[in-house]
């Protein structure tokens, strides 16, 4: 009988160590998801993912409408209708007007300035030129050397840009406010650089290097080596007067511009 109650005690006390070891094993399962829960609920921020979800919506609906900021940013600039243009002179550095010209064009396109600018040109002529072998040549000559003339409205922002270029001095004007061109003065200009291509273009002129006044030798011709005056240039027809002593009387004497030379 007494090894009947050892065997029920040693049984009895290995069941109560299954059931506590049961408990423990359910007591962890337990508890491991309510740490792991605690963890994914709150980040290092203090928010919880549903919150972290709810913000990321609101940002990429915010994306969507432009806040009027951004839409004031990107607003194109508006220009009137009736937006009035004239034509100006600028004065330039002598020998860069075409290059300042240029440049001038490109600031206005990288500003978007288009609308408030016209054409802006370097008023030329066409001219014919003799090289020492008796070729002729057509060549552009400037009518105003040191100036470009610009069609354009003037307001803060294109004054500034036409000031900022390099180059450009100032506009032509009194008391340094620019003085717009006659329709007259702008038409002559345009239409000797431009000259119109349904009418009848006249023969270009010769490029003459003496002025009136000028003191020249005749070298080749019936009067070689006579000293003169030139009294008269005819750059159409490439020809100089010059008043030649003869016979101790001033005489007038037609020559072609190549026959006399500079004393």
């Amino acid at each position: 009988m007494v090894e009947d109650n050892s065997i029920s005690n040693d049984e009895a006390a290995e069941s109560e160590s299954d059931s506590v070891l049961a408990a423990d094993a359910d007591a962890s399962q337990v508890s491991e998801p309510v740490e792991v829960a605690d963890e994914e609920e709150v980040n290092e921020f203090g928010f919880r993912p549903d919150e972290m979800v709810v913000e990321d919506e609101e940002e990429e609906s915010g994306d969507e409408d432009a806040s009027p900021i951004e839409e004031f940013v990107d607003e194109e600039v508006v220009v009137e209708d009736d937006l009035e243009m004239d034509w100006y002179i600028l004065k330039v550095q002598v020998n860069r007007e075409t290059s300042i010209c240029a440049a001038l064009q490109r600031r206005v396109k990288m500003a978007g300035y288009e609308p408030f600018f016209g054409d802006i040109l370097v008023p030329t002529e066409d001219v014919r030129e003799f090289a020492k072998s008796g070729k002729q040549r057509i060549v552009k000559r400037k009518l105003y050397p040191g100036y470009i003339v610009v069609k354009m409205s003037i307001n803060d922002d294109t004054w500034f840009l036409v000031r900022e270029t390099p180059g450009i001095g100032d506009f032509t004007g009194a008391a340094g406010k620019p003085a717009p061109l006659s329709s007259d003065e702008i038409k002559r200009i345009i239409d000797t650089t431009r000259p119109p291509e349904d009418e009848e273009s006249e023969e270009p002129k010769t490029a003459i290097k003496f002025n009136v006044g000028d003191r020249v030798r005749v070298k080749e011709g019936y009067f070689q080596n006579y000293e003169g005056e030139v009294s008269n240039i005819d750059e159409r027809n490439g020809r100089v007067t010059v008043m030649i002593n003869i016979f101790g009387r001033p005489n007038p004497v037609e020559l072609d511009h190549w026959q006399v030379e500079d004393v």
